[in-house]
């Protein structure tokens, strides 16, 4: 269950939707996996990526520009992007 605060997802909710998201699609454990953390570290391959975000859009409903995803470096843009979408 997720932590609301204010009507959205807390950004602690918001990375372990992240987490498991990731896990479900790269079938392996990213519970380590934290804020600053950059993506390129996950190895996580494009398509996987896509599947994540995907997922997440769906989960979350809400849509995130693709001019907004191609600066992603950090899970922390990726959450950063996701509150101001839920804004």
């Amino acid at each position: 269950m997720m932590k609301w605060e204010n009507g959205r997802p807390t950004r602690e909710a918001l990375l372990g939707l992240f987490r498991d998201t990731a896990s479900e699609v790269g079938e392996r454990d990213f519970r380590h996996v934290v804020e600053s953390m950059r993506i390129d570290e996950l190895v996580i391959d494009s398509l996987g990526m896509l599947e994540i975000l995907g997922s997440l859009e769906r989960q979350l409903h809400i849509q995130l520009p693709d001019e907004s995803l191609s600066d992603l470096r950090t899970v922390r843009d990726l959450i950063d992007v996701v509150e101001k979408r839920l804004a």
